[in-house]
């Protein structure tokens, strides 16, 4: 069983003393919860609550903002990655156990699954998920083969693809299909900037979102891919692997938070005032508190 901590252990963190990262004074690195198999995918809920899977185990957990305790939320949970929520708190996720795209109400735990596949053929197994201001989506289907998959040793989709659901739509469109492996992906609250990282390549683009949801205007915005990553008022992106890695606004590496797990899988800012950093690595939760708030 996980072991949850309430009274958080500090860890302390030596690489933050001479970075710009933009962290609390004295902060420290917590252990919030472990002993999970492996952890993914966190996201926050309109109070601050933070949602995060452990994919082995099939589960979804929760970190309550009022009582800093986790408990399970829900189980199975269709091998859910990735999660997000969308502006009305409804919980998205990436269940790639049969390569769906689900929308949980977190209310009655009613599940919907809103794509499953395209083109006719399974998706490879939808991994990161944004949901823009207007409610369009854009997932990355990257292809890691699953042990708990039968009979699925090859992809179906001849491409592993950034793809955009527009709001209420039932197919997506292809939002980029020229990356190696897309994983991590988040966007500018004004539904202006889209984040991919191509953890295949070991970069990270920037795009344009045109008032169709198409991207445009593709750059590089660093010489780094990243599993998940999220994005702060102040316009930093952090990127996760080796630790949580920072960028400014323009690419400018900032510094790097130190993780003792070999290696970190995602992040996002939750809690009450959203200056608290959650980290999944490995079989633990950790959290760090900030300066700046983060973004949605």
């Amino acid at each position: 069983m996980p072991r949850f901590i309430p009274c958080l252990v500090a860890i302390l963190l030596p690489t933050l003393a001479h970075a710009q990262i933009p962290t609390a004074p004295g902060a420290q690195l917590k252990l919030v919860a472990d002993g999970y198999k492996f952890t993914e995918g966190p996201a926050v809920d309109p109070t601050g609550n933070v949602y995060f899977t452990d994919q082995p185990n099939d589960r979804i957990l929760k970190w309550s903002a009022a009582t800093g305790k986790v408990e399970t939320f829900m189980q199975p949970a269709g091998r859910a990655n990735g999660l997000y929520f969308d502006r009305a708190g409804q919980l998205i996720a990436c269940a790639d156990e049969n390569g769906e795209l689900r929308r949980i109400d977190p209310a009655t735990k009613q599940v919907t699954v809103l794509l499953d596949k395209f083109g006719g053929k399974l998706l490879n197994g939808p991994n990161d998920i944004w949901v823009a201001p207007g409610g369009g989506m854009y997932i990355t289907d990257p292809f890691y083969k699953r042990d708990y998959w039968h009979g699925r040793d090859q992809p179906e989709q001849e491409k592993q693809r950034v793809y955009f659901l527009p709001k209420g739509a039932k197919v997506p469109v292809i939002a980029d299909d020229t990356l190696v492996q897309p994983n991590g992906i988040i966007g500018s609250p004004d539904g202006k900037l889209l984040f991919v990282a191509d953890i295949g390549a070991g970069k990270t683009y920037q795009y344009e979102i045109a008032a169709d949801g198409s991207l445009t205007k593709r750059k590089l915005f660093c010489e780094m891919g990243s599993d998940g990553m999220t994005r702060d008022a102040a316009g930093n992106l952090y990127l996760t692997g080796k630790g949580v890695t920072v960028f400014d606004r323009d690419g400018k590496k900032l510094g790097n938070i130190a993780i003792d797990k070999s290696w970190t899988a995602n992040i996002c800012f939750g809690g009450p005032g959203m200056k608290t950093l959650f980290i999944t690595a490995m079989d633990s939760l950790f959290s760090l508190e900030m300066t700046v708030q983060g973004t949605r």
